[in-house]
């Protein structure tokens, strides 16, 4: 690659779509991850800021049989995120999972063995399978990197719509960008418009409407305003207010609460494991350069290491799983390969509501701010391009 760069702090380099690199050789992914520190610093204000939002929560939750609505999927981050809620900060989540048919089994039994354990109700909402299968379809078709836009859509619609349903006012995330990181959004646009509009075009069966209590996979903007503005709930990265160590976290949930591995980072979702396939031998995209960068800044991982990390394959792609991942689609390989062998395009190829969202700046600034929106929204829409 002509005019390579590597950047000087971390691993961001310039396969990364959206890097810049100042005269230091530093990248702006670094720069952004500077200014998160200073808006969730980890010192007293960061404290009085979380004890604010715990208060918050518990205000708004009187009287309720729950104060908060929390995602899991039975990994780390969100196993961790409900014991820390939970146990230390004495709030009562509904824990919500979203099943699109590919969750990893060891991660299911996590789930209800640590939420039994911990007293906390465990709610699934189950996609529609047809409407599940049609979206993966129709995403592949598109020849586009966001293959998982489907989950990614009915995970948000999920949470938002059972808090608006148990007329809850917070979601809470397991979401930290000290470990995790903002991935490009050439590599992950998430927009309701996009997946409709794509469905339209590859898809092949009916996505039911939209109701406020029950989503399905609509998000489109005009569904965000009335989560967020007219019910006025509200997304909570708690992770992003404490110092979250990965491995003293996975060493707490395994002793307290006997939570197993599922085997990567991830794997809590199988079909990850093509996707991550997809995603290095069509597109040349690796995931991990932004998720180990967000580490070694945080020093729970040596630059070394990353290095290293990043130029072996991932163990998450699994050919076994990856065949089974195809037979649940009943998808041939002879189709998947066709698939594989179109031009390459993004979200900008297909019609999206992007223009609206960028003349959409300063309110989603503002909602940002005032943690309305998780603070990374703005950075991920307007920084990481």
């Amino acid at each position: 690659m002509s005019n390579y760069q590597l950047c000087r702090r971390c691993i961001i380099d310039t396969s990364v779509p959206g890097a810049r690199f100042d005269q230091t050789g530093e990248c702006s992914y670094c720069k952004i991850h500077d200014k998160l520190e200073q808006r969730y610093p980890l010192d007293e204000g960061g404290r009085r800021q979380l004890d604010k939002i715990i208060a918050a929560i518990k205000r708004q939750g009187r009287g309720k049989k729950y104060d908060c609505v929390l995602g899991v999927s039975g990994g780390r981050d969100s196993i961790y995120t409900l014991y820390l809620t939970k146990e230390k900060m004495g709030l009562r989540p509904l824990a919500v999972h979203f099943n699109d048919g590919f969750g990893n089994p060891v991660a299911g039994e996590n789930m209800k063995k640590i939420t039994a354990k911990l007293g906390v109700e465990l709610r699934t909402i189950t996609s529609d399978w047809r409407e599940s299968k049609d979206l993966k379809i129709a995403f592949l078709k598109a020849s586009v990197p966001d293959i998982e836009e489907g989950t990614d859509v009915g995970i948000e619609t999920a949470l938002y719509s059972v808090a608006a349903k148990e007329n809850l006012k917070y979601i809470i995330s397991g979401y930290s960008f000290r470990t995790e990181g903002i991935c490009p959004l050439e590599w992950n646009y998430l927009d309701g418009d996009y997946l409709i509009n794509v469905h339209k075009r590859f898809g092949t069966t009916s996505l039911r409407p939209w109701k406020p209590d029950d989503a399905g996979f609509n998000l489109r903007i005009p569904h965000v305003l009335y989560y967020t503005v007219i019910k006025g709930i509200t997304a909570v990265p708690i992770l992003n207010y404490v110092n979250y160590i990965r491995k003293e976290a996975e060493d707490i949930i395994k002793n307290e609460l006997g939570w197993v591995y599922p085997g990567s980072k991830y794997y809590d979702d199988l079909y990850q494991s093509l996707m991550t396939y997809i995603y290095r031998t069509k597109f040349k995209i690796e995931r991990r350069r932004y998720f180990y960068s967000a580490l070694i800044r945080s020093g729970q991982m040596s630059r070394e290491e990353g290095l290293n990390e990043v130029s072996a394959i991932d163990i998450i792609e699994d050919p076994l799983v990856i065949s089974l991942c195809l037979k649940r689609l009943g998808i041939s390989r002879e189709e998947f390969d066709s698939f594989m062998a179109l031009p390459l395009k993004t979200f900008r190829d297909y019609p999206t509501s992007y223009n609206i969202i960028k003349r959409m700046r300063w309110p989603i600034w503002i909602l940002s701010q005032l943690n309305i929106l998780p603070g990374v929204t703005y950075d991920k829409y307007f920084k990481c391009v």
